[in-house]
């Protein structure tokens, strides 16, 4: 059995879906799995042992646009796959695959595309699945008959993590930074203003937790999110770097994975230092926690209930209470105490 697998388009849905790759990889020893990813999630699922294989899935370059579905659905044709899983919903996803001939192809009934698919199981409702989205797609592969059960998942640990932690203390060590303690920042938060906390007081908590730590703070992001990190560094009044816009996804993994303590938004960068095992404090507002939050105990959440919470909102209509009424002075209090915690246990 040849099976290709249609990763998740977010480094957070990437992290959330490992557990059902682990289990198909499992479950499923003698198959050769292909995993087909865009380029900014693939090196996390191509260091996590769940694959024989990564395809580059290139949406903004050769694969982009209708020539670009067919040219890509002509390179999957050439692989002779027998199955096809989507873990994204979009029709877009599925198309390619149908286009390339894939006898089986596999995935949720969702976004209109049930025509493309040969298995298409019904989205789980509420309440028939435990919340969180990691039993989302470990359901739909039980739904479509590939495992027997939903396996317990606890927690999801990056299997990379020790490796990872190794590369980033070279790194550092080359910059003259042996040894040195780090507060690791990711004050942004793809496609929603309204997850993102006040840059001023990812500023001010990193100071007082670097201070009371003895450490250096670094701040990472996107290449959208260079100005954003400077703000960060400039507010800082201890020794500060921007690594935003300059790291690979395998470069800021490595750089988390040796970070004493990661401060956050709910965001990508969240999910990976989470499953690092690195003692993470995220700040949440207008979303979830218990359906896309980080699932791991190396990981507090710190939000402020308020009545309009969880919104699911992009940009808050009001004034933003939810984010506002977190201090700095709070996460970092809170975020010494877990890191005093995590390291006694």
């Amino acid at each position: 059995m040849k099976l290709l697998v249609r990763a998740t388009n977010w480094l957070g849905d990437a992290v959330m879906s490992l557990p059902a790759l682990r289990e198909i990889r499992r479950v499923h020893a003698g198959w050769e799995i292909v995993v087909l990813a865009r380029p900014w999630v693939a090196d996390l699922y191509g260091r996590e042992g769940i694959c024989d294989r990564m395809l580059p899935y290139e949406n903004t370059g050769r694969h982009a646009g209708l020539m670009g579905r067919w040219r890509l659905s002509r390179e999957l044709r050439s692989e002779g796959f027998d199955r096809a899983i989507f873990l994204p919903n979009s029709l877009d996803s599925a198309l390619p695959a149908w286009l390339a001939g894939i006898p089986e192809r596999i995935g949720y009934a969702r976004d209109r595309r049930g025509v493309l698919l040969t298995a298409a199981p019904a989205p789980p409702k509420k309440g028939d699945i435990p919340a969180h989205e990691r039993y989302y797609y470990l359901e739909m592969l039980r739904r479509a008959g590939l495992l027997e059960e939903v396996a317990e998942c606890p927690e999801i640990r990056l299997a990379c993590s020790g490796q990872a932690a190794e590369a980033g203390r070279k790194y550092w060590s080359g910059k003259g930074e042996q040894g040195t303690r780090w507060v690791g920042v990711c004050p942004g938060a793809a496609n929603s203003r309204a997850k993102q906390w006040a840059p001023e007081r990812f500023a001010e908590a990193a100071t007082e937790v670097a201070r009371k730590l003895d450490a250096k703070v670094v701040v990472f992001g996107s290449s959208n999110e260079v100005n954003l990190g400077q703000s960060i560094v400039e507010r800082v009044s201890v020794p500060a770097f921007n690594l935003a816009g300059q790291t690979s996804l395998r470069e800021f993994i490595d750089l988390t994975a040796c970070c004493d303590v990661f401060l956050t938004n709910d965001s990508g960068g969240m999910h990976v230092a989470a499953a690092l095992g690195v003692p993470t404090v995220v700040v949440f507002g207008p979303t979830n926690e218990v359906t896309t939050g980080p699932a791991s105990s190396s990981a507090l959440v710190v939000r402020e209930p308020v009545e309009c919470s969880p919104c699911l909102l992009k940009v808050c209509p009001i004034d933003h209470r939810c984010m506002e009424r977190v201090t700095a002075l709070r996460l970092a209090s809170e975020a010494l105490e877990f890191v005093q915690k995590t390291a006694g246990e």
